[in-house]
């Protein structure tokens, strides 16, 4: 591996670790064994570096969960296969709880950081695109719209979920209860 690769190696041990208000450009550069100059030269800061390495670090979560992992099938029950995927997700939730952290305070930082945002802002519909791919096998080549649909009401469910654990896990959903609740919101019964 390179020096860049380093860093972004570096980078992203350093987010989950410390979050991206505390990591500093020196803690980057403990973590990947290079040098500072080396930030500049292959990112041009440490905030674009920080921002690459969240991304990626987002994609990886990203591509851990779905139907390459789901014991459901493409061709299952829609609600099923959703319930499948929100096993993994919430059964993953303690590996991955750093990550929700730090989506978090990303969060509480856009509206003070433009760059942040505009480095989010394109990774955002491949998100919702993946989910889309996991939680309903849409094909986002071939139903672009449907995918950006169904990713956008994964996507807020999504953080909603993990806020809820965050916060109080003894009380956040389980995979059953969001499958039931969206069963009961779709039947419509009063």
């Amino acid at each position: 591996m390179g020096h860049r690769e380093d860093l972004l190696e570096g980078a992203k041990r350093c987010l989950l670790e410390k979050g991206y208000a505390r990591t500093t450009a020196r803690d980057i550069v403990a973590a990947s064994g290079t040098n500072l100059a080396s930030i500049g030269y292959h990112y041009g800061s440490k905030e674009a570096l920080l921002n690459k390495a969240f991304v990626a670090v987002a994609e990886e979560w990203s591509d851990s969960v779905g139907p390459r992992r789901s014991a459901a099938e493409p061709s299952d029950d829609p609600l099923e296969r959703l319930a499948a995927v929100w096993e993994e997700v919430i059964g993953a939730f303690e590996q991955s709880k750093a990550l929700w952290k730090l989506q978090f305070e990303i969060v509480s930082r856009l509206e003070r950081e433009p760059e942040l945002q505009k480095a989010l802002a394109g990774p955002q519909l491949a998100a919702r695109h993946g989910l889309a791919k996991s939680f309903r096998a849409i094909d986002p080549e071939k139903d672009p719209e449907k995918a950006r649909l169904v990713g956008t009401v994964c996507q807020a469910m999504l953080t909603g979920v993990m806020a809820q654990w965050l916060i109080d896990p003894e009380t956040a959903p389980g995979a059953q209860d969001l499958t039931d609740g969206l069963r009961a919101i779709m039947a419509g019964d009063d």
